[in-house]
């Protein structure tokens, strides 16, 4: 009987104490950490996470792998993980807001993620085609309420920031045109220069050829500030609509319930990682622009980001395809 009673006297010191080690984050991590990341191998966020997995495994002490999935399941993925901080989310705020679009999801995107850091973010650039009258915003949306229903827009998948983007102008701006989805962006950029479309907001990198050799013609940046990635463009908001701002947010998330300490080392190490001089260059290469803020920081920014697109799903009636 006291062998019995010394051994459960044990067991629960040595449980008390592996919960005040996970509590506290001495222990973490002691295996390896999963990143997962939805988008085709090679994309954006996949290539983001492979810059930013060497230097948080050399920081952590641990491999971290990235397991690349499909981007419409990794939210499901994420939701369904062990909150011990081994599986950590880096994607696009599409996985956040591709729920406001649809009746049923598996996860609730403010429920049951916390942010560990905004990565980075990526405006977009408000391109049109050479052939379209416009040389300013305020010119293009003039021609857009003067021929109602004829100018195009090019995006790419529903809840994307080029489909956001252009919602959101048009609903501000109060005009009608029309949205045509591709594939994805190689396809929508194409689209635009093939004058099949006649506007649409890419990435920085993506149209940046084709404005300088004047196939494209670039009228303004969806940051609300000017932006270090497109010199001398202009933002929306600064020529043409007011409060206009719409951006791309990459992210790193892990399931809720995650324990305080571990939360805060992970964002301590990803932010080292960020502001290294070589991973900063990279993902500027990339047409990122660094964030690299706190939990709580990062948390305020995606609870009105998300009130945003609430909004505008609400008011313009955004479904997905």
């Amino acid at each position: 009987m006291l062998i019995r009673r010394h051994a459960v006297r044990t067991f629960s010191i040595v449980m008390m104490v592996m919960a005040a080690q996970l509590v506290s984050g001495q222990d973490y991590p002691n295996k390896t950490v999963r990143m997962v990341t939805g988008g085709d191998p090679g994309g954006g966020n996949d290539t983001i996470s492979r810059i930013i997995m060497p230097g948080l495994s050399n920081s952590l002490g641990q491999l971290v792998i990235v397991d690349n999935r499909q981007s419409a399941i990794i939210g499901d993925i994420l939701s369904k993980a062990p909150p011990d901080g081994y599986t950590l989310c880096i994607t696009g705020g599409t996985f956040l807001i591709g729920p406001l679009m649809m009746k049923k999801m598996p996860y609730d995107p403010e429920k049951d993620f916390i942010t560990i850091t905004v990565v980075s973010t990526e405006p977009t650039v408000l391109a049109v085609h050479s052939s379209v009258a416009a040389n300013s915003v305020k010119e293009l949306i003039a021609l857009a309420k003067a021929k109602p229903g004829v100018l195009n827009y090019a995006t790419t998948g529903s809840g994307g920031i080029a489909h956001l983007s252009g919602a959101l102008f048009a609903h501000m701006a109060d005009i009608n045109i029309v949205r045509v989805p591709y594939k994805g962006g190689g396809a929508a950029v194409l689209g635009l220069i093939s004058g099949e479309t006649q506007m649409a907001f890419n990435s920085t990198s993506s149209v940046a050829p084709h404005i300088k050799s004047g196939k494209l013609r670039a009228l303004a940046v969806s940051s609300s500030k000017p932006s270090v990635l497109v010199p001398g463009v202009p933002p929306v908001a600064a020529s043409g609509l007011p409060g206009y701002e719409s951006l791309g947010i990459t992210g790193i998330w892990v399931p809720a319930k995650t324990p305080d300490a571990v939360i805060n080392r992970l964002n301590r190490e990803v932010v080292r990682v960020l502001n290294q001089p070589d991973v900063k260059e990279k993902l500027l290469n990339l047409g990122q622009e660094i964030v690299a803020d706190t939990p709580q920081q990062a948390a305020a920014w995606i609870k009105a980001d998300l009130a945003k697109w609430r909004k505008l799903n609400k008011e313009a009636g955004i479904k997905a395809d």
